[in-house]
């Protein structure tokens, strides 16, 4: 303590020294100003009282004096020193040359400035010793306040010479430095008692600040609600255990709570906080010092398991300590978790490169809801090429790069064209013409997807309106992934661009997989409500590869099921697939549904289908998906067909050109 105070304390006398110095100095030049003042004084004394009543005749005195002048002025100027009022004294005439010296002293000398000075009206003084001038005789004396000052005399008043006297300065002196003596005593405790104050005062503020400078150094570091370590602590950790991870084993862990958002919006974020602070406290709990629990940000937290044997087990207890009950609010609430984590140096050996594979496997365990999962490289599609392809899709939806190829839908019970599935591709500046899976699911983990389910559906339906496929009658498709859907605004914004575009709601159709309700199960049902009852038909695709409980589906105001293409595919290679496919179009009948089949490649699986009851066909047999132009060419062609041929209804399956 003491050490950290000397310091402080010697730079604190520093402004105080400075400060005693500065008045110090002031104090003295105001005392010799005083010196000055009191020997004017005693000189005006002089002149008034004795010297110029001798002058009553109001000659100038560089006529001379009488006789009986220079007598009574011998006679006076002798008394006054022998009592030590004066030193010297002496008569000058308005020229300045001086024409009464009580010592003989300075007859005929040149005159001085300040006699001169005098000699028009003014009074001066300065301090100087006996003999000191230039003109005078004699070893230097006595110190003293040396004045000149004007005489006056006659009727009226004139002024008649110069008085120049010298006042010993001795006993002024004594008195002006027991005076200043006074202020100096004062004046050092005064700044005593402002340095005592300074001190502490600052002492304190020092000591605040060295509180505050530690709070900010800690808040630094760490998350200010729950006192765990932040991202940045959480990063130098990790790097620090990866220095040593040849000899201590390294885990690294991305938790992230699922649905905490709902928490947030039906109890209010204070409760969300308050539950956080307790996920917080059970997590630092149960790493008892082992390893680092950090919130990294919102509803997700970072894990560091240093020396772990299993580090898939040690994952699964931290997501069970997750799932107890905790009581937010009077209500008890559980909270599930999905966690990704990597091991080094298996999984890389550089801390970002880990927290980003961390993070891939997280959201691998959020979709596909297994709650738990390790890295592994083929979920990874986030490498530096396509997050570049991602900045550039922002640019190609306003530069017109996007464009719609359209695969018709064709009715099983007797040939007719049903409808389109609009189908989005990119024609890449560089890399030509891209197809679906080369960019969707990079859009579908960011904001951008919002903007590109929009222009396809807008742009979908303006282009069947001017090509005559709404006038026709024939429903447009259009697939919205599952953060679409789960978006509060989602139902709002498609029956506005219906509106917009001015097509009838039950000619539109919203595509989402059976994944979608699974991701935000009750927003889903409510935008798919709210799209029912405007009319607009909802197509559950992929069907068969989720797992939708049959009492979900049934509460849904779904239209229609799309058979996976995988079970279309090979359906009729493998017999248990073909069972599903046929389990799938009696499901969907038995809902009042309609069942469409996709990915019809071969003659045999269309007829394998319509064996099995399946109301509508979609596949490259029929048609590959086309742009805009190539459309109205095949649907005239297919119209031609039909019209010259009346063999359809005489075949075991209908006949499509294309």
């Amino acid at each position: 303590m003491v050490r950290l105070f000397a310091p402080h304390a010697a730079i604190s006398l520093v402004p105080v020294l400075l400060l005693g110095g500065a008045l110090a100095y002031s104090y003295r030049s105001e005392a010799q100003d005083r010196g000055l003042s009191a020997g004017r004084a005693q000189a005006t004394l002089v002149a008034q009282t004795a010297v110029e009543p001798l002058l009553l005749s109001g000659r100038p005195l560089s006529e001379g004096l009488t006789p009986e002048e220079t007598a009574d002025l011998k006679r006076l100027v002798a008394r006054a020193i022998a009592d030590r009022h004066l030193l010297r004294l002496r008569l000058r005439g308005l020229n300045g040359f001086v024409v009464f010296s009580d010592d003989g002293s300075g007859m005929n000398e040149v005159p001085e400035d300040e006699a001169l000075d005098a000699a028009k009206g003014e009074v001066v003084s300065l301090l100087t010793r006996l003999n000191r001038d230039s003109n005078d005789v004699g070893p230097s004396g006595k110190d003293a306040v040396e004045v000149y000052m004007p005489l006056e005399a006659g009727s009226p008043l004139q002024t008649v010479g110069v008085l120049e006297v010298y006042v010993p300065y001795a006993t002024i002196d004594r008195e002006v430095t027991a005076g200043l003596n006074t202020l100096y005593r004062n004046l050092g405790v005064g700044l005593a008692v402002l340095y005592v104050a300074l001190f502490v005062i600052s002492a304190s503020v020092s000591r605040r600040l060295r509180q505050q400078v530690a709070l900010n150094a800690f808040l630094a570091e760490h998350d200010a609600l729950t006192g765990l370590p932040n991202r940045t602590l959480f990063h130098r950790r990790a790097e620090e255990a990866l220095r040593r991870v040849q000899t201590h084993p390294l885990a690294i862990g991305i938790v992230d709570l699922d649905r905490f958002k709902e928490v947030n919006d039906t109890l209010g974020h204070q409760n969300g906080d308050r539950m956080l602070v307790e996920l917080a406290g059970r997590l630092e709990a149960r790493a008892n010092g082992k390893g680092t629990i950090a919130r990294l940000g919102g509803d997700e937290f970072g894990v560091i398991l240093v020396d772990v044997e299993d580090p898939r087990q040690a994952f699964s207890e931290l997501r069970r300590v997750i799932e107890d009950e905790i009581e937010v609010a009077g209500l008890p609430l559980s909270v599930e978790a999905s966690i990704g984590y990597v091991i080094a140096p298996d999984d890389g050996t550089e801390v970002n490169q880990l927290m980003q594979r961390a993070d891939v496997a997280m959201y691998v365990a959020k979709s596909k809801q297994t709650g738990l999962a390790r890295y592994d490289a083929a979920d990874d599609h986030y490498d530096a090429a396509k997050l570049s392809l991602v900045t550039e899709l922002r640019l190609a939806i306003p530069d017109g790069q996007l464009v719609l190829h359209y695969q018709p839908t064709v009715s099983m019970t007797d040939g007719s064209i049903e409808g389109v599935e609009a189908l989005v591709r990119w024609r890449h500046p560089s890399l030509g013409l891209l197809a679906p899976a080369a960019f969707l699911p990079l859009a579908e983990q960011t904001d951008l997807i919002e903007a590109l389910t929009t222009w396809v559906l807008t742009t979908a339906l303006t282009e069947a309106k001017q090509r005559g496929l709404i006038s026709s009658g024939l429903s447009v498709a259009v697939n919205v992934s599952a953060r679409s859907v789960g978006r509060p605004e989602f139902a709002a914004s498609v029956i506005d661009v219906i509106q917009q575009v001015d097509v009838p709601a039950n000619q539109v159709i919203i595509e989402i997989t059976e994944t979608a309700l699974l991701f935000e199960p009750e927003r889903a049902a409510a935008a798919l409500a709210t799209l029912a009852k405007f009319g607009v038909r909802i197509s559950l695709d992929d069907f068969g590869q989720g797992q939708t409980s049959l009492g979900y589906l049934s509460a849904l105001p779904v239209h229609e099921l799309k058979v996976d293409r995988g079970f279309v595919t090979d359906m009729l290679r493998n017999p248990a697939h073909g069972a599903i496919v046929r389990s799938i179009v009696d499901l969907g009948h038995n809902l009042g549904l309609r069942v469409v089949g996709e990915g019809i490649e071969t003659e045999d699986a269309l007829e394998a289908l319509r064996a099995a009851g399946c109301d509508v066909a979609q596949g490259f047999l029929l048609a590959r998906p086309m742009p805009g132009a190539a459309l109205e060419d095949w649907l005239a062609d297919h119209l031609r067909t039909s019209e010259r041929s009346e063999r359809f209804s005489h075949r075991s399956h209908p006949t499509f050109a294309g």
